[in-house]
């Protein structure tokens, strides 16, 4: 039944030459490098682009032509606190939440479509 267990052996005592553990502090600053590599690869971005997005949906107008998030393009015609109406053709108009406007395009766009 050994042939399942291997064998515990002790590892030799280090040579004289070998190096010595690292410092805590070096771990810490490991740490407080990765910490900010993540912060300005993702974080930073992020809430950038959030902030962006936040500006374009409180600056939406009457007459604004959008791009929702379900990719519906349409022209604003009619603003709430929450919901936006889009007509997205003749005589058809959806409500949609405001956050869910994805991109505000130039005038004329749709016409071009």
């Amino acid at each position: 039944m050994n042939f399942l267990i291997s064998d515990a052996w002790a590892d030799a005592p280090a040579a004289a030459g070998a190096p010595a553990q690292s410092s805590p502090f070096v771990t810490l600053i490991m740490l407080g490098v990765l910490f900010a590599a993540f912060y300005f690869i993702l974080i930073r971005p992020q809430a950038k682009r959030a902030k962006e997005h936040k500006t374009m949906i409180a600056a939406l107008a009457k007459g604004d032509e959008v791009v929702t998030g379900g990719g519906v393009l349409g022209r604003v015609t009619n603003l709430g606190e929450a919901y936006v109406t889009v007509d997205i053709a003749e005589g058809v108009e959806i409500k949609v939440q405001r956050q869910a406007i994805q991109t505000v395009l130039p005038k004329g766009t749709i016409k071009s479509v």
